[in-house]
């Protein structure tokens, strides 16, 4: 019998802490069932494996993401909607470690519950960089790149592989200087 109160949404939720005090590349099952008080082959009447938990993982982290972004993207554009958007992605990546991690695991094919969340994500990011006037693939290469930046800068910040003694906030912030132009400059071609 499962365990009272013990749903297959709360292991997922109790597995993205845990992802995000060991890294998700270190979760286990093991540590998620002691997490929620219960035996391993318990977990199992609640989960199928680690798969299962981690594609949770990843659609809640998602959900949150994209939820962070569009709020601080809210009644602003251009440059401002960039940073604010950029901000809430670091933001999140350096809080929420192990749940960023899952964010960035590509989906299953023909999952389409992952592809309604990653669609809601791209029309966040497309609505904040509704400004810059790009459409078709400027609009896809835009949202590439920023991915790109955000999530390079992010993976680096966390690792800590910038030792040099110069702000990264400076970085950052030139950083989205950088793609504003080019968003600006790919909207003129």
């Amino acid at each position: 019998m499962p365990r009272a109160g013990l749903t297959t949404q709360r292991v997922i939720a109790e597995a993205a802490a845990v992802a995000d005090e060991v890294g998700l590349d270190r979760l286990t099952l093991a540590a998620v069932a002691q997490r929620c008080g219960v035996s391993l082959p318990g977990l199992y009447k609640h989960v199928s494996g680690l798969e299962e938990v981690k594609r949770g993982i990843s659609i809640a982290a998602i959900r949150e993401l994209t939820a962070r972004t569009a709020a601080e993207a809210a009644g602003v554009s251009g440059r401002e909607a960039l940073g604010a958007i950029s901000a809430a992605y670091r933001q999140y990546a350096q809080t929420a470690p192990g749940r960023y991690a899952a964010s960035v695991r590509a989906p299953t094919p023909g999952d389409q519950e992952y592809d309604e969340v990653t669609n809601q994500a791209l029309a966040v990011i497309s609505a904040a960089l509704k400004g810059y006037h790009l459409e078709g693939t400027d609009l896809v290469h835009a949202i590439r790149m920023w991915r790109a930046a955000c999530h390079g800068l992010a993976s680096l910040e966390m690792a800590g592989g910038f030792g040099l003694p110069e702000s990264v906030d400076a970085t950052f912030e030139r950083l989205i200087d950088a793609l504003d132009r080019e968003f600006r400059d790919s909207s003129a071609r």
